[in-house]
């Protein structure tokens, strides 16, 4: 689904900003500032060692990961195998209460629909992507730009099932690269610690330090039946770490939003995060609700309720920094210093016009569409605004009856979701063994309904069409009691069998989304039409104006695609956050009270005495990172692998707006906790020899 991204890409637009300064910055790789990193740091990284961590780095589903050894075994979060974890499990044989640890290597179990990659390779494709638009307008322009994307994309991987290639816009159009990923589709669970001991703290510990969780697992890649050869891959070193280190973080970064235009900044501040806001925190409620019913909801609801608290808290934490005044002075600043620049130039200011005008007369748009494409057609990006409100089986009907349609048109003619080079990615997750859970699924759409209702009003014509004479209790029971759709043979059946399958198929679920296909794909049409096109269009001037203002010296804004960043080993001592750099097994056991959440891991806790209580378990460290760093590796210059990021704390949270060094800091498991773990409570003597420890 594209939208998403679109949503995205009208906000992360080029605008205010001067050239990073000190650690601030999430790089591309072919654009790392190695000499100003060394100056930084006093280290002495180069070219090939920029080669090694980038063949090192792992994105897995939307998280980071880093090979750990020449076996394919890849270490992350365990908060980022929680899905798969989930997926694993039953009531009676719940991985997540008892953790995953396999005895031997043939007993680690596939992630269902899981994905990894590598990323190989970076092009420039600048040129062809900038003048597929060139005189278009509108949706014209937006459909351009997507067939020319898909186009290139096919090119590069055509014939080659194992790579995945993508377009990527950077600097809000002022480049496209394409890249080239090592993808593999057979993932496999290695270890993963109880929830407990990842967890411990709750959503009270969430975005703070300090920290004690063992928020860390392992995956391994699989191909043809056996793990894959990773001669490449960071050196595990289980030393306890040092205050003062300097370190590189490298992983794939969601999204940021640092260059909006104060025009755009206040769209977000006004409508974008009111509206998530207030639909998460009921979204919240409901699944407290509905896990307090049954112990049976208890475990259906676990990573649910989780994904929701994350997505709340990060959401309090960016608000919290656009009603803060001194943040918005600045911001306000950049963007002063960058028009006087542009206005510097009188060639640049003629060339470029007004694109700062040009955004802000989007707005009205954006801010009269937005509620209804976030609900109807796409999401918000924070995971819980967006069209059948996570159901699965909405998903999957919706992904069945898109594919089938647009399926009979020309690749280049299709919704870029659909293009030729990005089925083989739809087919996975379509055709992936996971669990449904029926309840679950009719309390999703149930909420997802009467929040559509609530948000356009019953008199929306849109709103009628969704619901007819039925409520959103009455519509959601009916259409996952009569549903087929968590067979995957159903699935795969209806996918194979294309357009007549789905036009003669009786299921409930298939028909509602036929039905709605009107509604939906004009409120798509309309804001590709209104706001995404002309944001692009202003955006790439900007882009322009931005090169001849500062040169090379930016970055641009974090697109879920692979980046390294760097800081140190440090504590905090700023009004809110003052604390040290380590934590340690000691203050574990002096933090717990026995009541959830601060009640530590039956396993765990039993293995208290065979701890050494001085291991750091997690450390702060002054990185730019942002959601979807969670696994990111955590190296030296050396290669080595010293622990991996699983957090940041709530005043990091303007991070998405823009950085600051006396408040950013990321909150790292290290792995000293996790080999203490390894060895000393889970018994995996196996991972612990194979990662060189002596």
């Amino acid at each position: 689904m594209r939208i998403a991204p679109a949503l995205a890409a009208a906000l992360l637009t080029l605008a205010a900003g001067t050239a990073a300064q000190a650690e601030e910055g999430m790089w591309t790789f072919d654009n790392f500032p190695i000499a100003r990193a060394n100056q930084t740091l006093g280290t002495s990284i180069d070219q090939a060692w920029l080669d090694r961590v980038r063949l090192s780095s792992v994105k897995f589903g939307g998280c980071s990961a880093g090979i750990v050894s020449g076996e394919g075994l890849v270490m992350t979060n365990n908060h980022c195998v929680a899905s798969c974890v989930a997926n694993l499990s039953t009531q009676e044989t719940n991985y997540a209460e008892s953790g995953f640890a396999p005895r031997t290597r043939e007993d680690e179990l596939k992630c269902p629909g899981g994905t990894a990659e590598i990323l190989t390779e970076i092009s420039d494709v600048t040129g062809r992507m900038q003048a597929a638009g060139e005189g278009l307008e509108g949706e014209a322009f937006t459909r351009a730009r997507d067939a020319e994307a898909g186009q290139i994309e096919q090119e590069a991987c055509a014939g080659d099932a194992d790579f995945r290639c993508q377009v990527v816009s950077l600097y809000r159009g002022g480049q496209f690269k394409l890249y080239k990923f090592r993808r593999y589709t057979d993932v496999r669970l290695a270890w993963a610690p109880e929830d407990r001991a990842a967890t411990f703290g709750g959503d009270l510990d969430n975005f703070s330090f300090p920290r004690f969780a063992i928020d860390a697992a392992f995956i391994r890649l699989y191909e043809n039946g056996q793990p894959v050869a990773t001669p490449t891959h960071f050196k595990w070193k289980a030393d306890k770490p040092v205050e003062g280190t300097p370190v590189f973080v490298s992983g794939s970064p969601g999204s940021t939003q640092r260059l909006l235009t104060q025009d755009q900044l206040m769209t977000v501040r006004d409508v974008v995060l009111p509206l998530d806001q207030l639909i998460a925190s009921e979204l919240r409620g409901r699944m407290i609700r509905f896990s307090e019913e049954s112990e049976e909801n208890a475990f259906i609801a676990m990573d649910p309720i989780s994904g929701v608290e994350n997505t709340y808290k990060r959401g309090r934490g960016r608000m919290a920094a656009l009603t803060d005044p001194a943040f918005m002075a600045g911001r306000a600043e950049a963007e002063a210093d960058f028009r006087r620049r542009v206005a510097a130039d009188a060639a640049l200011a003629a060339r470029i016009g007004d694109p700062w005008g040009d955004l802000a007369a989007v707005q009205p748009a954006m801010r009269e569409l937005y509620p209804a494409t976030a609900l109807l057609e796409g999401g918000t990006g924070v995971g819980t605004t967006g069209a059948g409100g996570g159901s699965q089986l909405f998903s999957w009907a919706r992904t069945l009856v898109r594919g089938a349609q647009e399926r009979e048109k020309p690749s280049a003619e299709r919704l870029p979701e659909y293009a030729d080079s990005r089925l083989a990615a739809v087919q996975n997750g379509l055709f992936a063994e996971r669990p449904v859970y029926p309840s679950l699924e009719q309390l999703r759409l149930e909420w997802w309904l009467s929040k559509t209702r609530e948000w356009l009003t019953v008199d929306d014509p849109r709103v009628r069409g969704l619901l007819g004479q039925e409520s959103p209790e009455g519509l959601s029971e009916r259409l996952v009691e009569g549903t087929g759709l968590a067979d995957p043979a159903v699935r795969r059946a209806l996918w194979e069998g294309g357009l007549a399958a789905i036009e003669a198929s009786d299921d409930p679920t298939i028909r509602y989304l036929l039905s709605i296909q009107d509604e939906t794909r004009a409120v798509r049409s309309a804001w590709e039409s209104r706001v995404e096109a002309p944001t692009s269009r202003a955006s790439e001037r900007l882009a322009a104006a931005r090169f001849a203002a500062y040169g090379d010296s930016v970055y641009p804004d974090a697109t879920g695609t692979l980046r390294l960043t760097y800081g140190r080993i440090e504590g905090s001592d700023v009004p809110g956050q003052r604390w040290g750099a380590f934590t340690t097994f000691a203050g574990l056991w002096d933090r717990a009270t026995g009541a959830p959440p601060f009640d530590v891991a039956p396993k765990l806790l039993a293995a208290k005495d065979r701890i050494d209580p001085d291991t750091v378990m997690n450390m702060a460290v002054s990185s730019d990172t942002i959601g979807g760093s969670s696994g990111s590796p955590v190296v030296t210059e050396a290669g080595e692998i010293v622990g991996a990021n699983f957090d940041s704390t709530v005043l990091t949270q303007r991070n998405a707006y823009g950085y600051d060094r006396d408040v950013n800091r990321s909150v790292i498991v290290t792995t000293a906790a996790v080999t203490a773990a390894l060895r000393d409570v889970y018994g995996m003597e196996r991972l612990v020899e194979e990662l060189g420890v002596e």
